[in-house]
């Protein structure tokens, strides 16, 4: 049961990043991206990982964090594409 209990917080928590990546696309801009925020993200679902992994619990629940971190540093990448775009526009 804990383990549907951590999928479906997961879940609902990781369904937030892909609506993230796609508004920090469309906006071309990392003026209200947070790298500290996001990297803060990615140490967690690398702690995450980590604990599954320490305590041998290869399940379903571990492909949920890959997914989740996956997405998280996809947003770091556009992140730093953004920080790129608007150095390239203030020239």
């Amino acid at each position: 049961m804990s383990n549907i209990l951590e999928t479906a917080m997961l879940i609902c928590f990781g369904l937030s990043w892909p609506i993230n990546l796609v508004k920090n696309i469309k906006a071309k801009t990392a003026k209200s991206t947070s790298l500290k925020f996001l990297l803060l993200i990615t140490a967690g679902y690398i702690c995450g990982i980590g604990a599954k992994l320490v305590s041998g619990t290869y399940n379903y629940v571990l492909a949920v964090y890959f997914l989740n971190l996956a997405v998280v540093l996809a947003n770091v990448i556009v992140y730093f594409i953004n920080r790129n775009n608007d150095k390239k526009s203030t020239e």
